[in-house]
């Protein structure tokens, strides 16, 4: 069978090069998720935007079929929207959002991206595809989600070459490609289930936390092929292989594996907490904010002593109010300081420290005394997850928040809403900016509190289960 390449077939082949060729080979019906619907719609929001910009510079025509964007072209119209393109003979077909006449009679593609970079190589290949097969050397452009445009040429050519080469070769295949599992992208996949039981049949070391797909063949390679074989191992046993050095690494990764085999904890040491009175926090951000700077549309603290009612937070509903949210922030801070000789500010990986960093750089307050001290050699912030990947070693295939605190064996935290999470965040408090139902507008508002006091919650709960372990 004959396979047309597609410029969104780039995505699935960077990802995963199983996905691509079961996306052609054995393509399953899938609903898409509801945060990446919200990522379609803002998509839609911005190619709308870019169409009206050009309907403002050019007379744009709609084309409606490969042989309407031909007859366009040769009526030479200024420009073309949802242009649809075809070459058999290169198998490969695109659908470029717009093509501009330029001055010299040619046609450049260009394309509506939400992200803020033209580096991004799926975005190049799809790019170069279209220049490919309009068989023009002129640049593409890339209309950005920051209001730039950017133009895309010769030095797309190679990532162009490698994506089709490897496109081509791997459609040739009468089976699905070996690969190796990784948490992060198979759990979104939607051929998941197909996979997954090949995986888990044939105890692939990838299954592991913090084994890499490359150590893993490697590790085959030696002999140690299967989980059980790895739990089995010894330090000496294992060899230097790419991304597992060392006898500490080795130690972990073995015992990664027992506790994978036994679903069974291991400490390498106790995990030590700083002294100081604990306040739990954590923020939810939007990262589709219509300016493209990361809004903070809430930060949330659980106080002592802990209990549900002793969650405080400081909300702001749209963007213009980002700074006084952030201000808020910080007079909430001086507050807690005011109260307590020393704090210790909780919250599970790095994320939040990272964004207080580039809230105090987008409004030029490093210098602020309360900034300062946050990202000083004195901060109070603490990042829980720490100690968890230090001291523990846990029977888990990511080491998430939820993934440990709602482990039965674990920390046993459950969020109210179960189908909460910080995806699921962002939707929410995208449907509260349009909702116009007051009464709505509250419920989805209510919805998110409750989520963000869950999760200061759980890191409550994780502090006092390290504690215990600890005892």
């Amino acid at each position: 069978m004959q396979f047309l390449i597609k410029p969104s077939d780039a995505s699935a082949w960077i990802s995963c090069i199983r996905r691509a060729w079961l996306d052609k080979h054995q393509p399953v019906a899938s609903e898409p998720d509801a945060f990446s619907q919200l990522l379609s719609e803002q998509g839609l929001v911005h190619e709308a935007a870019m169409l009206t910009r050009l309907e403002k510079q050019y007379l744009v025509s709609k084309a409606v079929s490969v042989e309407h964007t031909q007859s366009l072209m040769r009526e030479g119209v200024p420009a073309i929207y949802q242009a649809r393109l075809i070459d058999e003979r290169q198998g490969l077909v695109g659908y470029p959002d717009f093509l501009i006449r330029h001055d010299s009679g040619q046609y450049q593609p260009a394309d509506a991206k939400l992200s803020l970079s033209e580096y991004k190589k799926s975005t190049q290949i799809q790019l170069g595809i279209y220049r490919r097969l309009l068989a023009t050397k002129l640049p593409a452009m890339v209309f950005l989600g920051d209001g730039r445009t950017a133009l895309l040429g010769d030095e797309i050519e190679p990532a162009v070459d490698e994506f089709i080469d490897g496109m081509r070769r791997l459609l040739d295949l009468p089976h699905p490609p070996a690969v190796r599992y990784s948490h992060s992208k198979c759990r979104i996949c939607p051929h998941e289930p197909y996979c997954r039981p090949e995986f888990e049949a044939r105890e692939d070391i990838s299954l592991l936390y913090g084994i890499h797909g490359m150590a893993a063949d490697h590790l085959a390679e030696a002999g140690i092929a299967t989980i059980s074989q790895l739990a089995a191992s010894t330090v000496e046993s294992i060899p230097d292989v790419p991304h597992l050095k060392g006898s500490k690494r080795k130690q972990r990764a073995i015992l990664q594996a027992k506790a994978h085999v036994c679903d069974e904890l291991f400490k390498l040491s106790e995990p030590v907490l700083p002294e100081g009175t604990w306040i739990h926090f954590d923020i939810e951000d939007n990262p589709l904010a219509p300016g493209c700077e990361r809004h903070v549309y809430l930060w949330g603290f659980l106080l002592p002593p802990y209990a549900r009612n002793d969650f405080d937070y400081v909300w702001t509903d749209i963007e213009s109010s980002d700074y006084d949210g952030w201000i808020g922030f910080l007079q909430k801070l001086d507050r807690y300081r005011a109260q307590h000789s020393r704090i210790v500010l909780a919250h599970y990986s790095n994320h939040e420290r990272a964004t207080i960093r580039k809230y105090a750089e987008r409004y030029d307050m490093l210098q602020h005394a309360t900034v300062a001290w946050l990202l000083g050699d004195e901060s109070p912030l603490f990042d829980i997850q720490k100690p968890v990947l230090d001291n523990l070693v846990l029977p888990l295939q990511g080491y998430g928040l939820k993934d440990i605190c709602k482990h039965s064996k674990l920390v046993d935290f459950q969020w109210e809403n179960a189908e909460s999470g910080s995806q699921w965040s962002v939707v929410q408090f995208n449907r509260f900016r349009r909702e116009t139902d007051l009464t709505e507008k509250q419920r989805l508002k209510t919805e998110i509190i409750g989520y963000n006091r869950d999760d200061v919650i759980a890191t409550r709960k994780l502090e006092e289960w390290l504690r215990r372990l600890s005892g």
